[in-house]
Formats: structure tokens, C-alpha cells, sequence
């Protein structure tokens, strides 16, 4: 697995198609099974041959808020930042662990119209609900680079 950027979503940046800081843009978790790691290329979250979204219990998708959208010079890239988040208060155990995220666009709830943008690869740390919150702390350089 790695992180990336899904094609599509790269197109409507460079069309001027994708606000950051107007969309609504929200995360879920994959398991092992997935294949949101690979098919860079879907036009939409429905579009994954298996998407494995995480299934343990008290899980729910999580909004990104207050984004910021960034230049850093240092290291030639643009950031884009946002608050942390949490996937639920209570989260369960899933089937296998949970290891990436997908950012997405919502556009109207319907699956065959919210679109991928990013795969972020977590298979080096993990996530397994163990009943209590599962919280992501946003790094401080941002969620997502482009560069």
C-alpha cells in the first residue's frame, strides 16, 4: 500500500473543479481487504471493486472542518490542513484491522456521486476500535500534500 492522490480528484484540482475550502470533504477507514489502495483511477467511492469499509460498531465516516490550504516553500509542496476528527465515541473492534483512510468529496449522500480524492496508507500503525473513541490527530504539516 501507498499513499496518493486518486486521478480524478486531480483533474478537477487542476480544472479548478475542487475547493478544498468549500467542499465536503470527509474520511472513512478501509480494512485489509481493500482495493482503494490500488484503483487509483475511480471516478467515485462506488467505483472501488471492494472498498472494505471498517465495520466495527459505534464507527461512523468523519467530517473534516476548517481547512486551510497552504504553500510550503521548504519543501515545494502545498498543504492542506484540517481539524482532528474521530470516528465515533464508542468504537468496536472491526473483522481485520483498519489499515488506511480515504478522503473523499461528498456531494449529495449518494455513493455513485461522492468521489475519492486521497488514499492515506496507515498499515504501518493500524486502526482497531477497543470501545472507546477512535481519534485521529491531523499531523501539523496537514492531511494531505500535494507537491
Amino acid at each position: 500500500m501507498a499513499s496518493g492522490w486518486y486521478t480524478p480528484a486531480k483533474t478537477k484540482v487542476f480544472k479548478g473543479d475542487l475547493d478544498f475550502d468549500t467542499a465536503d470533504v470527509r474520511v472513512l477507514i478501509v480494512m485489509s481487504n481493500t482495493t482503494a489502495d490500488t484503483e487509483m483511477d475511480a471516478a467515485n467511492i462506488a467505483a472501488f471493486t471492494t472498498l472494505d469499509e471498517y465495520d466495527g460498531t459505534g464507527y461512523t465516516r468523519a467530517d473534516l472542518t476548517t481547512p486551510a490550504v497552504a504553500s510550503d516553500t521548504t519543501n515545494d509542496r502545498v498543504e492542506v490542513d484540517y481539524d482532528d476528527f474521530t470516528f465515533g465515541a464508542t468504537v468496536g473492534a472491526g473483522a481485520r484491522q483498519g489499515v488506511g483512510l480515504v478522503i473523499y468529496v461528498r456531494v449529495d449522500g449518494t455513493t455513485a456521486n461522492d468521489y475519492p480524492v486521497a488514499f492515506i496508507d496507515s498499515a504501518s500503525n493500524p486502526f482497531q476500535g477497543t470501545g472507546g473513541p477512535l481519534n485521529v490527530t491531523v499531523n501539523a504539516q496537514g492531511l494531505l500534500w500535494g507537491s
